[in-house]
């Protein structure tokens, strides 16, 4: 497959992980005015993004940016949505 096509799928892939993430906000709302969600599947997913990221900044010749990006936001609203749900 042609690297550009790859770069692009990637960015798009990225934008889709990203938008999945952000779809944590309802629940988060939620969360914080007593219609508590599970803990487990954030939880979860903030581990397993917290690792991507991890990769995705030290994969080596170089970096895999579109992992990165992806996994963040992952991190942030992962756990707070577990945060929030305890």
């Amino acid at each position: 497959m042609d690297n550009r096509v790859l770069t692009f799928l990637g960015w798009v892939a990225t934008f889709t992980a990203v938008a999945m993430y952000i779809s944590y906000i309802p629940q988060i709302s939620n969360n914080l005015n007593g219609m508590k969600g599970s803990w487990l599947q954030p939880l979860v997913a903030g581990i397993n993004c917290s690792l991507w990221v991890t990769y995705g900044m030290f994969k080596r010749p170089k970096r895999d940016w579109p992992i990165a990006v992806a996994n963040f936001p992952g991190i942030v609203f992962g756990f707070i949505a577990f945060a929030t749900s305890l």
